[in-house]
């Protein structure tokens, strides 16, 4: 029986970047990854700017941009009559210290993550072990996994869930996973072509009900994301062969994509019924699901992270109560359940659902409305800063 103050399931952003924070903080800390290796298929890969600072605690945030690149620019494009509208993130320039967005895969960020990790002798990642139950007492949270094929059981003081949506440490503990499936699927493509030099602005969200579309270039490679959605009855075994359609609706003309990868996925809008449970906390997806039209997915995880790892690491050392983890459980469900999935929701709607007509004039509105009032703009602007809470223990280091 192997023990560690902290055990984390999931290898992927909120996992690693937990392991990182409490690393930093002086917290031995193990990450459970089920995986040989970071997930490579199409995930997550914008950043908003109101998340770049927590990097920046980290010390990643140098090597992230390097990496990937910075972008300020939105269009929002009507598929059926080309209209367009465009805004930016150039609004916020001497409001906020980071005003633009990342665009890095986040298969790019945890690599880069690892790399830092790797220079705390208290800090590890066991690839191919997987959390099969977990038990707690007062004093320890017990993980038995199955590592190498070999069964394997550690213990901790604290176990953190990051997991993913199928969060395993969430099923054990027995916390209910409350809200919806959509009735759509998402097909995620990485795609190789040069966008730009056909006229497609660095981030598009295309508006319709059949061929609507997230269209986002991811690196400087001229690698670009495509998402668009379909209807979750049709077989999942043949998304290929349907994928040839929304290519030449939404590229005309352009023969020359090269397909990279893709990912079709279900999409949901859920919340764990609270995000603690003794000495198990969750975060990421295995705390809160949502269908990731805007990005607000990774937004939350990031969120999480970087108040949880704080927060811990002074439990840990006996800086605070652990009435903190409480309030962290309790803030960050609030801010899923009432910003983040209505807005996320919504922004589906409008990219996927708008209709035509009425009901599509009225959604146009409101974005015309950010090209002429600055106000608004900057109002929109700062929505993803409300997503964030503050820290729990600011008062401590004072």
């Amino acid at each position: 029986m192997t023990e560690q103050t902290v055990l984390i399931a999931g290898a992927g952003p909120v996992g690693i970047l937990n392991a990182l924070g409490l690393a930093r903080a002086g917290i031995s800390v193990t990450v459970l990854e089920r995986g040989s290796e970071v997930v490579q298929s199409p995930r997550a890969m914008v950043y908003h700017w109101s998340v770049l600072d927590g990097l920046e605690r980290l010390g990643l945030f140098d090597a992230a941009a390097a990496r990937g690149f910075l972008k300020q620019g939105y269009t929002y494009r009507v598929h059926a009559t080309g209209e367009q509208v465009s805004f930016g993130l150039d609004a916020l320039e001497g409001r906020v210290a980071h005003p633009y967005n990342l665009h890095l895969g986040q298969n790019a960020l945890v690599e880069l993550a690892l790399e830092e990790l790797s220079a705390f002798p208290h800090a590890k990642v066991l690839w191919n072990t997987e959390v099969h139950s977990i038990d707690q007492d007062d004093n320890v949270v017990r993980v038995r996994t199955i590592s190498d094929c070999d069964p394997l059981v550690l213990t901790a003081q604290w176990l953190i869930g990051a997991d993913g949506a199928r969060s395993t440490v969430r099923e054990s503990v027995g916390i209910a996973f409350d809200g919806h499936t959509w009735p759509e699927r998402f097909v995620a493509t990485n795609i190789r072509i040069d966008l730009e030099a056909h006229g497609w602005p660095l981030t598009t969200m295309l508006i319709d009900d059949r061929y609507g579309a997230i269209i986002s270039k991811i690196d400087t490679t001229n690698l670009w994301r495509f998402t668009y959605c379909e209807d979750e009855a049709l077989p999942v075994e043949t998304v290929l062969d349907r994928m040839p359609e929304y290519f030449g609706a939404v590229f005309p003309g352009i023969d020359d994509i090269e397909l990279v990868a893709f990912s079709p996925y279900r999409m949901h809008q859920r919340a764990a019924a609270t995000f603690r449970a003794g000495r198990v906390l969750l975060a990421g997806d295995a705390a809160h699901a949502t269908n990731p039209t805007g990005g607000l997915g990774l937004t939350s995880g990031l969120f999480d992270t970087y108040v949880l790892y704080e927060a811990l690491a002074a439990v840990i050392d006996g800086r605070v109560s652990d009435e903190v983890l409480d309030e962290y459980a309790r803030l960050r469900r609030e801010v899923f359940v009432d910003k983040v999935s209505p807005a996320a929701s919504a922004n589906k709607k409008l990219v996927y659902h708008s209709g035509k007509g009425a009901a599509l004039d009225e959604a146009m509105a409101g974005l015309r409305q950010l090209s002429s009032d600055p106000d608004a703009l900057f109002a929109r602007l700062m929505f993803p800063k409300s997503l964030e809470t503050p820290s729990l223990v600011a008062e401590v280091h004072a």
